[in-house]
């Protein structure tokens, strides 16, 4: 759906829905939240819950704390909270890098333990980011309890921060979930974005993919916009995409109030629990030849740019391993899931350098992201490649949070201190991108 960038004279889509740091938006609020996180995360010793309703940013939040935290706090991140209470006490383990295979629950809560001492005795702060922690199983809600009881003397040895919908305090309210309710001393809410805010945060995402002049949406647009997506930011994005989408096919560089319209159509979101209604009269909502045209516009690049793949692309291709050495087998990728040619270069990269990479040696993290975003990782390595070492560049796939990931990393540095100020020496187009440096155990 890239078509409209030449049209708008952006860089890269400015309206993606996978979270991508580059986009935070520090309005409404959304900056001081992170900020009040970080500080919590720092001082705090109970259970942290940060709630919101789908498509207002909670994931978006969680991968800034990822990006933000300081150095002296070790961050462990768990994306797939339907884990039964076992296997989640076992993805926890595998984060702090401990072997959980073989072993019974009660061996490994006390590895846990045993380590999390071990850090706090080095100086460390260690949290675990749970998302949609709203579909965790009522016994893994438990083991959360019994995981904030881990403590030393004086400190809590395990942060937790819970990131989820709404339904989770309904949960919460119920009798039997009272000792862990009582554990969570801090609260934070993300409110849909107010309509006075959604102008600031399309023409942010707009710059920051690099648009130049006025916004291309017109007052109309913006407030059906508005109306549309109740404030919820991935709905708005979705919405702004389709948007410009029609207006491309009009030849038009303004968005306009129909354009939205046909998106508003085309989306059908659901209105959510207990809201009014968007009050949609005077919208047109004939699509007729708008994503009709859409979709032949698609369809004709897709096959003028790549044509239909020959029957010798498998015997020719050069396979790219199911999963690098040292990482815990990935999920079947979607059969129409392609990495560019970049990418497998610095796959294989990885692979020749993880098999004797030092498990206490460090990297710079440089990117994260759904493996599903092929296109946003070779166009990160060409442009990485441009201005660093292509050889100390290198792409992994890891499945360890519960999510099929893909990550860039740089450099191979003999501790933390050597890789920090390496990151400090990157060129400001790297910086922009917010690395931090990890520890290869952290990759196993």
């Amino acid at each position: 759906m890239s078509l409209y960038l030449e049209h708008f004279g952006l860089r890269e889509p400015p309206f993606r829905i996978t979270p991508h740091t580059d986009y935070f938006f520090s309005g409404a609020n959304r900056g001081p939240t992170l900020e009040a996180l970080i500080y919590a995360i720092t001082q705090d010793e109970g259970i942290i819950e940060v709630s919101g309703e789908v498509g207002s940013g909670k994931t978006m939040l969680c991968r800034m704390l990822l990006e933000r935290l300081p150095a002296s706090v070790d961050t462990l991140y768990l994306a797939n909270p339907s884990l039964s209470r076992h296997d989640m006490l076992g993805a926890l383990a595998d984060e702090l890098g401990i072997e959980s295979v073989g072993k019974a629950p009660h061996a490994l809560m006390r590895a846990v333990q045993e380590t999390l001492i071990e850090r706090y005795a080095a100086g460390k702060k260690v949290v675990l980011l749970i998302d949609e922690a709203h579909a965790m199983p009522a016994e893994s809600l438990e083991e959360i309890r019994l995981l904030s009881n881990l403590e030393s003397k004086s400190a809590k040895l395990l942060q937790i921060v819970l990131f989820a919908q709404p339904e989770l305090d309904e949960r919460l309210a119920a009798n039997a979930m009272r000792p862990l309710r009582e554990r969570i001393t801090q609260h934070f809410n993300l409110s849909p974005l107010k309509a006075d805010d959604i102008a600031g945060y399309l023409e942010f995402r707009l710059h920051t993919a690099g648009y130049a002049g006025p916004s291309p949406f017109s007052a109309e647009a913006i407030s059906q916009i508005a109306a549309a997506s109740q404030g919820l930011s991935r709905r708005i994005n979705i919405l702004a995409d389709k948007a410009l989408l029609a207006a491309y096919t009009r030849s038009s560089r303004q968005v306009a109030g129909n354009d939205v319209a046909s998106a508003v159509q085309d989306a059908r979101f659901a209105p959510l629990q207990g809201a009014e209604p968007a009050d949609n009269n005077g919208l047109l909502w004939g699509l007729t030849g708008t994503l009709l045209a859409v979709i032949l516009l698609i369809l004709a690049f897709t096959l003028r740019t790549h044509g239909p793949a020959p029957e010798s692309a498998a015997t020719t291709a050069k396979p790219i391993p199911a999963r690098p050495p040292g990482l815990a087998e990935a999920p079947a990728p979607p059969a129409n899931l392609y990495f560019g040619p970049l990418t497998r270069k610095h796959m294989e990269q990885y692979a020749a350098w993880i098999e004797s990479a030092p498990r206490r040696h460090y990297f710079l993290q440089l990117l994260a992201t759904d493996a599903a975003n092929t296109g946003q990782v070779e166009g990160f390595i060409a442009r990485a490649s441009e201005v660093l070492d292509p050889d100390e560049l290198r792409v992994y796939r890891s499945s360890l949070s519960g999510r099929d990931r893909v990550g860039v990393i740089y450099g191979d540095f003999p501790d933390r201190e050597t890789a920090a100020a390496a990151m400090l020496a990157l060129p400001e187009s790297i910086k922009a991108a917010q690395p931090f440096p990890r520890q290869v155990s952290r990759l196993r």
